[in-house]
């Protein structure tokens, strides 16, 4: 009797010992909640986003990223805009509190860099065969610094040639500066009271809308990552030189307001700006038309990914929202709903979004561009260059006088900041 209850014993102890081996190897041992995950989609995750989007533009990213959020339920995306988003960075970054990804521009990328706000996107799978591949050339080499990626581009903005029709009739549309500083003189000569071109950066103290002129003429950029300056240059001079000339031919002081109402009444064939006087020039009535001419500045909004994303496990997950919203898909429809030029070639090549002449015509003009600089030294290229672009077109200084004090400043306040 007892040697049977031993058998009986022993086989229920193999029995319950093959049950506990099947069950291990179908079920964890943990609660599936507990478990570590590297899929975006397997467990409940709030981003934060900070960002500078407003007004109607806003809305339409708001939409962009419930439309992730319906097709990803584990995914909340919490938007916020800091009014003083650089001083809240340092402050909420350190303690752990701060957004997983920041929306800004791409000047702020070298600050936000080194002060160990943002992450480099190559050790999470992004290279530049993938940039380069899938957004516009001024977008890529604005995300770029020291070498590394430090954010993906969403949208484009900068400055082409808005002529008007009627002004410009059945003239032959210049193809280089040169040619478009000939049809000025000429142009001013059969017209003694006008101005073949309208630019607030001409006899202004702005770097930004003289841009296209320097760079066009080979400038690669006014500071560049190093600290190094391209100002007392052959290039540069060349650029001033054409400014100096088209002083003779133009208005002697120019700003947003006159050569907005010059384009309306016919004072000027073309006005240099930005897609944000479209809305006026059309409630002017004006037939125009945009060319790309030069090569602008190309101011760039990107999404950064942030320290505190890495630190809370987020990263995989902010990353594929950055994915997702600077993609074709989601830039063709907020170009076609908010007007913006996409950042993303193919977007920029969707037929839709290339049958608005806005977007097509910036879109153009932005290809041939630089990059707003994205290095910390950036800020002390724009006084220099500002006050020596007044002084060549007030015949202040030549252009190798005025370009070669601009390089000194600019040289000195760099060496100030290393």
């Amino acid at each position: 009797m007892k040697r049977a209850l031993i058998v009986l014993f022993l086989a229920a102890a193999m029995i319950l010992a093959a049950c506990g081996s099947n069950q291990s190897a179908t079920q964890p041992t943990t609660a599936p909640a507990e478990q570590p995950t590297t899929a975006p989609s397997a467990q409940q995750v709030t981003i934060r986003i900070w960002h500078q989007w407003d007004g109607a533009y806003l809305t339409a990213i708001e939409q962009a990223f419930r439309d992730y959020e319906a097709a990803n339920p584990n995914v909340k995306i919490d938007l916020s805009k800091p009014e003083d988003v650089s001083n809240a960075l340092n402050v909420a970054i350190p303690a752990g509190e701060g957004p997983d990804i920041i929306g800004w521009a791409n000047d702020q990328i070298g600050q936000q860099a080194l002060v160990g706000n943002i992450v480099a996107l190559n050790d999470y799978g992004i290279t530049e065969d993938f940039l380069r591949s899938t957004y516009e050339p001024a977008a890529v080499n604005g995300v770029i610094w020291q070498g590394k990626i430090w954010a993906l581009p969403e949208t484009q903005e900068g400055i082409a040639l808005i002529y008007n029709k009627a002004v410009v009739g059945d003239m032959q549309l210049p193809t280089t500066l040169d040619e478009l500083l000939q049809m000025a003189k000429d142009f001013r000569a059969a017209n003694p009271d006008k101005t073949f071109v309208c630019n607030q950066g001409f006899g202004g103290n702005d770097a930004y809308h003289v841009a296209p002129i320097y760079f066009g003429y080979g400038v690669p950029s006014y500071v560049d990552d190093e600290g190094n300056v391209y100002v007392n240059t052959p290039e540069m001079i060349k650029g001033g030189e054409w400014l100096a000339e088209m002083s003779k031919v133009s208005f002697s002081e120019q700003s947003y307001d006159i050569c907005k109402a010059a384009l309306a009444e016919g004072k000027a064939a073309m006005w240099w700006t930005g897609p944000w006087a479209i809305a006026g020039i059309e409630q002017d009535g004006v037939d125009y038309g945009i060319l790309p001419l030069g090569k602008p500045f190309v101011g760039i909004k990107t999404l950064m990914l942030t320290r505190n994303a890495v630190e809370r496990g987020n990263a995989e997950v902010a990353l594929d929202i950055m994915k997702y919203f600077t993609s074709a898909e989601v830039q063709a429809k907020l170009a076609l709903t908010n007007k913006t030029v996409p950042a993303a070639t193919a977007a920029l090549q969707n037929p839709e979004v290339a049958a608005l002449p806005t977007l097509a015509g910036f879109g153009a003009a932005l290809n041939l561009g630089v990059p707003m600089a994205n290095t910390p030294f950036a800020s002390a290229q724009w006084g220099p260059v500002g006050e020596a672009s007044v002084a060549i077109w007030t015949g202040a200084q030549t252009p190798a006088e005025a370009l070669a004090a601009a390089q000194q400043a600019i040289e000195a306040a760099i060496m100030q900041m290393k």
